[in-house]
């Protein structure tokens, strides 16, 4: 029931700002229609087309295009298996760094060198390594989106209470069980807004990889709709890629929500 009363909420919340979005598009097909510029095409005329490349298919097909499913499949699985990946190990590498100053001391020059590169400037260094393949755009996935869950941990873990710390050690709490019972709760609300940050940049880099050979998914959709003019396919590609982002983030709000529910309730107490 909590479950449902925080979905109501977010939806109560989504339409009361819907105006916004509404007055948005009204101006967007207002601008390009004085305009008539073909590059720039009309949200009248991407709203269709985004319907019926992806969503105008048969019923067993849960009313999707077989070009639908060619595309969301990979696409959704480098991002997911990248961003798994990147939050376990930026997790568990994040909380040995935070908790260990000799570990901190070794790997914080290493750290702070890997965050300064930019993702996109590896891919041909991830091209030559796994070739134009599956474990290519999961790897630039990885690479770029493990800093925020990595960097995140570390504040987190390093930031726990003393208090929190020497109480458990008064119970007895000690090695597993403080990490399970208190390192981890109390470095959770940083290691969340991290993983959402991360969770963000997957899509983006998703988008990056794929626009690179890819034979199927999203990006590879862009590519070849920008090659051939389609321009209209092309602004319905990156508006889907819009309400992926927005239904990923909606989707992680929720669970964040339920799973640091005691954390804002220890807030108010405080308060």
């Amino acid at each position: 029931m909590t479950v449902l009363r925080t979905a109501l909420r977010y939806v109560g919340w989504a339409l009361s700002r819907i105006w916004l979005v509404i007055g948005l598009l009204v101006l967007w097909e207002l601008l390009t229609r004085s305009r008539e510029d073909p590059f720039f095409p009309p949200p009248s005329e991407i709203v269709p087309e985004l319907r019926e490349i992806w969503f105008s298919g048969p019923a067993d097909h849960f009313f999707l295009t077989s070009k639908a499913i060619n595309d969301f499949t990979p696409s959704l699985a480098h991002i997911f298996v990248g961003w798994l990946a990147a939050s376990f190990f930026g997790i568990v590498l994040g909380v040995a760094v935070g908790r260990s100053r000799a570990i901190s001391e070794y790997l914080n020059p290493l750290i702070e060198f890997g965050r300064a590169i930019p993702p996109p400037t590896l891919i041909p260094f991830f091209i030559i390594v796994f070739k134009i393949a599956d474990p290519m755009y999961i790897a630039v996935i990885i690479f770029g989106v493990i800093w925020p869950v990595l960097l995140n941990t570390i504040d987190g873990a390093r930031t726990v209470d003393s208090v929190q710390l020497d109480t458990a050690k008064v119970y007895g709490i000690t090695g597993w069980q403080r990490l399970w019972k208190v390192i981890l709760p109390a470095a959770s609300p940083k290691i969340f807004a991290g993983l959402r940050l991360s969770l963000s940049l997957a899509v983006i880099l998703m988008v990056i990889s794929e626009l690179i050979g890819a034979a199927s998914g999203i990006g590879e959709h862009l590519v070849n709709a920008q090659q051939s003019f389609q321009l209209p396919s092309m602004w319905a590609g990156i508006l889907l890629l819009s309400i992926l982002g927005l239904l990923l983030n909606g989707v992680f709000v929720l669970v964040e929500r339920r799973v640091l529910s005691w954390h804002r309730g220890a807030q108010r107490l405080e308060s």
